[in-house]
C-alpha cells in the first residue's frame, strides 16, 4: 500500500498585516505544467500586486520549486515551501500574493506573513490522504445482494458502481490488506459461489 497527503480542492484565504494585504491561493496539481499554469493564472489575476510568491511540491520526481518574486532572498518562497514540507503535502502549488501597504515588515515579519498566508490557504483547501486501493468487481444473484453489498463496507471497502441485469455486478475499491479477509468472509457468506475479480489499482481519498 502506498499513500500520500495532498490538498482536496482549490482554495484561497487572505489577511492584512500592517496594511499589506496577503492572499494565499492553493491548488492540487499533478505536473509541473499544471503548477506553472496555476501560478501564471494567479499572477494574471493579480497583475498589479507587489509580489506573487509561489512554491510547489510534486510527488512524481520529488520536485520542489519556489520563488521570492522580488522579496528579499529567503523571506518569502522558502517559508511558503517550508509550510508544504512541514505539512507533508505533495502535488500541491501555493501562491501568496502581496499588495504592499506602505509599511516595511522586516525579514522576520515577511517570513511570518508568507508562512501564514500559505498555512491558511492549506487549511481552507483541506488536507487529505490518498491511498492505493485495488479496484474490484464481484458478480452474484439477486438473492445474495443484501449480504454482499453490506459485506463490502463492513470489510473496509467502498462501492463505486452497481449494475443490475440478469445478475448483480458491484464495482468497488478496497485496500489489499482488507481484500484478503474480505474474500474469506465472502466465501463463507455465499458458500463459495461468489468470486471477485481485481481489475486494477489506483489512488482513492482515504478518511
Amino acid at each position: 500500500m502506498v499513500e500520500y497527503r495532498t490538498v482536496e480542492k482549490e482554495a484561497l484565504a487572505e489577511f492584512v498585516e500592517r496594511r499589506s494585504r496577503f492572499i494565499g491561493c492553493v491548488k492540487p496539481v499533478k505536473t509541473e505544467e499544471e503548477a506553472v499554469s496555476f501560478i501564471n493564472s494567479v499572477k494574471s489575476k493579480n497583475w498589479n500586486a507587489s509580489h506573487n510568491v509561489y512554491a510547489y511540491s510534486l510527488r512524481q520526481g520529488q520536485i520542489r520549486r519556489y520563488s521570492d518574486d522580488g522579496e528579499p532572498q529567503g523571506t518569502a518562497g522558502i517559508p511558503v515551501l517550508d509550510v508544504l514540507v512541514k505539512s507533508d503535502v505533495v502535488d500541491t502549488a501555493v501562491v501568496v500574493t502581496r499588495y504592499f501597504g506602505g509599511i516595511l515588515l522586516g525579514a522576520g515579519g515577511l517570513v511570518r506573513a508568507y508562512s501564514h498566508g500559505a498555512s491558511i490557504a492549506l487549511e481552507q483547501a483541506g488536507i487529505i490522504t490518498m491511498r492505493t486501493c485495488l479496484t474490484v468487481e464481484v458478480c452474484f444473484d439477486y438473492n445474495q445482494y443484501g449480504r454482499v453489498s453490506a459485506l463490502i463496507p463492513e470489510s473496509g471497502g467502498t462501492v463505486d458502481n452497481a449494475e443490475f441485469t440478469d445478475s448483480v455486478r458491484l464495482s468497488f475499491h478496497m485496500s489489499d490488506e482488507d481484500m484478503r479477509s474480505f474474500e474469506q468472509k465472502l466465501a463463507d457468506a455465499t458458500c463459495g459461489q461468489c468470486k471477485t475479480e481485481v481489475t486494477g489499482e489506483k489512488f482513492f481519498k482515504f478518511s
